[in-house]
């Protein structure tokens, strides 16, 4: 199989022509008597008219918009308008696969973007219009999104993610033996899950391989980690001089590095290193969340599954101090104002997805609805932006205003007073709209 051919094929970037820009902009879609949330306020507005023009919302104006015919008019009839919702934390592929789909013979570049596409379309179908994909071959999908060949949310690609040997990306299985001595790559580094390198030299073009590709950002193990097999949780993984490796060549594309890490040792490690934002780190101690809100370091949490019938039983077991510790670390971040980002983090277990959206009320323990619903939107675009010109779609998102990007929510309802409401997106997400475009609309028979 010729993947990388496959890949670099998938993944150069997709153009529109002159004349599509031309009609994209002149497409206009106008809102008409809807209450927004805007994404970081504490109330909804009064109803009020929004028009889109190609992507961008052009007017919010209280007062009647005058458009030209042909526009295509939604009656919001008073229901509330919301920025799309964001997901910071996903696998695209591995959330898609089970682990038995994984290591099939049969498995190909087809099979794989065959399941994903659906899982992809079904994640836009909830209310998901962005997602940051921090791990995994997902090139190709985005590049098929993004070219209208299949349905899906924006996403932030890593790439394979970089891991050290006996690292939390360490996937081969007992008969593979190392590429550096036997000159064999394992099969999760063939199909782009994952890179192992180890050392600056090999940090560096692994890093240097994914910003090739296209990734918006650089995804580092930097500790033990539940779902692979070699790495207890409590150990730190690369040297500073590796992450500092990973970290300067990032930079120098004009993005970041963010890591995988529980502990306060691998984080504080990583921190040093120049590492902009941690993922998981439910182990964290009051000092380091103290020192990465100084420092102004994003945690990008998770609430996570307690246990699932079909869960491997080790990993079960190095997940218990985990789970433990999520219920401390929400707490204590919001206490000393660390900047919070959200994410599900689903491997492995299809029927999870289904879930994504209940996730959300998770939050309810420790933050008021307005508080969640900023997350979700506004706070998690913000960490989007930090990929600076290597993201792949420039504009503003997570809030609604004159000149944001239109990926909108209609909810049929008020959320800030009815979270729930976002839990059911099948019932009460009436309209969705992403880039400009409308790929949901239960208000037409109504």
């Amino acid at each position: 199989m010729r993947i990388s051919l496959f890949l670099a094929l998938l993944c150069w970037v997709v153009c529109i022509s002159p004349a599509q820009a031309r009609q994209l902009q002149q497409e206009q879609i106008l809102l008409e008597n809807v209450s927004i949330f805007n994404g970081t306020s504490q109330t909804i507005t009064a109803p009020v008219n929004v028009l889109i023009s190609g992507n961008i919302i052009q007017t919010i104006s209280a007062a009647p918009v005058t458009v030209s015919p042909g526009v295509t008019k939604i009656n919001g009839k008073g229901k509330t308008l919301m920025p799309g919702l964001i997901d910071v934390h996903v696998h695209m592929t591995f959330g898609a696969l089970t682990m038995q789909d994984m290591m099939s013979p049969d498995l190909s570049e087809n099979t794989i973007l065959e399941k994903v596409s659906v899982s992809a379309a079904k994640t836009l179908m909830r209310g998901f219009t962005s997602v940051r994909d921090v791990g995994g071959p997902v090139f190709p999908l985005k590049a098929a999104i993004d070219g209208g060949k299949i349905t899906g949310p924006r996403i932030w690609p890593s790439g394979a993610v970089i891991s050290q040997t006996a690292g939390h990306g360490d996937f081969r299985t007992p008969e593979e033996r190392s590429r550096r001595f036997f000159g064999e790559p394992s099969r999760a580094e063939k199909y782009g899950a994952t890179f192992i390198a180890d050392g600056r030299d090999e940090v560096l073009t692994a890093v240097r391989e994914n910003l090739r590709y296209g990734a918006s950002q650089i995804k580092l193990m930097a500790g033990g980690g539940t779902s692979s097999v070699y790495d207890p949780i409590d150990v730190t993984q690369y040297t500073l001089d590796e992450m500092k490796a990973a970290v300067q060549a990032a930079e120098d594309w004009g993005t970041y590095v963010t890591v995988h890490a529980y502990t306060s040792r691998a984080v504080q490690r990583a921190i040093e290193a120049g590492v902009k934002c941690i993922e998981h780190g439910q182990l964290l101690d009051e000092k380091t969340l103290q020192l990465m809100a100084a420092k102004k370091i994003w945690l990008s949490l998770q609430n996570l599954v307690e246990d699932t019938p079909d869960m491997d039983p080790l990993r079960r077991e190095k997940r218990k101090p985990v789970i433990e510790g999520q219920k401390k670390v929400w707490p204590m971040a919001k206490r000393y104002k660390v900047k919070l980002a959200w994410g599900t983090d689903f491997l492995f277990e299809p029927e999870l997805n289904d879930q994504q959206n209940e996730y959300i009320l998770r939050l309810q323990k420790w933050f008021t609805n307005a508080e969640i619903l900023k997350m979700v939107t506004h706070d998690n675009a913000q960490l989007l932006q930090l990929s600076g010109l290597r993201s792949p779609y420039p504009g503003k998102l997570g809030v609604i205003e004159e000149g944001a990007l239109a990926d909108l929510l209609l909810v049929d309802g008020n959320p800030l007073k009815d979270l729930s409401l976002v839990a059911d997106p099948a019932k009460n997400f009436l309209v969705i709209i992403k880039n400009g475009q409308v790929y949901k609309n239960l208000l037409e028979n109504r």
